[in-house]
């Protein structure tokens, strides 16, 4: 839309509510076969929205990627082998590298959406990167595929850390493709492909109460599907984090904390008062009617 002058996106918020970006510059947009892509500068820097919806900013990448992550990261029992569903920028990745994974798989769908990451993007892959990514000539192997099919070609050893990170789920897409890799039968496939003491780790939603339907249906999943389930609410970002272990674990904070200073990767916005404070779910999970 225009408005004063500027370019704004609007993106869902919930029912009856939008947010506004203003782009103060277009750098890439289009539409590929599966979504319309904008990357643009606002006042977050260089940031990326998907079908409307703003999936990363060069101001708070770091906090939203660091959340999904670092607990996953401290939640495996270890961290060799890690897929990566979505999450098109590439951080992801690169993060499971830093945390001594030696194989990461990336499956994203889009690849013209990664292409415009990677050229336009100021953080993740850099488009000189992806030929040797695609080729799988270091850890990262980059895969334009389903999610879902990509299970098939699994190690036989499992993965240590499988994250799921999409643009949140849609209420109106029950059926699609997007919303089909959030459902109860995708997540016991991919407790299939987990090595013993592996975690699945899903960008589950928001947990303010006026957008948190789409966490209370994860969450619930994970409930009935994984015997250890470990939330993370960013307390710096809006989005809420679910981690699931098929073995039972007693404590799991204290588990985070235990992993905390052997881990390889030492997060920048994550410490140790935030693994007490941000796995606790909020009220309306904890004591839903």
């Amino acid at each position: 839309m225009e408005l004063d002058g500027h370019r704004w996106i609007q993106e869902p918020m919930g029912e009856g509510m939008r947010r506004l970006w203003r782009i103060d510059e277009v750098l890439w947009e289009g539409d590929t076969e599966y979504q319309h892509v904008v990357i643009g500068r606002t006042d977050q820097g260089i940031s990326l929205f998907c079908d409307d919806d703003r999936q990363s900013t060069d101001f708070s990448q770091l906090v939203y990627h660091e959340a999904m992550m670092v607990p996953a990261f401290l939640l495996a029992e270890k961290v060799e082998r890690v897929l990566i569903i979505g999450s098109s920028e590439g951080v992801a990745s690169q993060m499971s590298v830093q945390a001594g994974a030696t194989r990461v798989d990336h499956v994203d769908i889009d690849r013209e959406c990664v292409e415009a990451c990677a050229e336009h993007l100021p953080y993740g892959y850099a488009l000189d990167e992806l030929p040797a990514l695609e080729s799988g000539a270091g850890p990262i192997r980059l895969h334009y595929a389903d999610g879902a099919t990509f299970l098939d070609q699994a190690p036989p050893e499992g993965y240590d850390v499988v994250v799921v990170d999409l643009p949140d789920e849609r209420e109106d897409d029950q059926d699609g493709q997007h919303n089909r890799l959030y459902g109860l039968e995708f997540l016991q496939r991919l407790q299939t492909v987990l090595s013993p003491g592996g975690v699945v780790a899903v960008q589950a939603g928001c947990p303010t109460v006026w957008r948190n339907k789409t966490l209370i249906r994860a969450y619930n999943r994970f409930q009935s599907l994984f015997d250890t389930v470990t939330y993370f609410g960013s307390d710096e970002h809006e989005w809420a984090f679910l981690f699931g272990r098929v073995e039972p674990i007693d404590d799991p904070t204290n588990v985070l904390l235990e992993s905390f200073p052997r881990s390889s990767y030492q997060p920048a916005t994550i410490d140790e008062a935030s693994l007490i404070g941000c796995t606790v779910p909020p009220f309306s999970l904890r004591n839903q009617s």
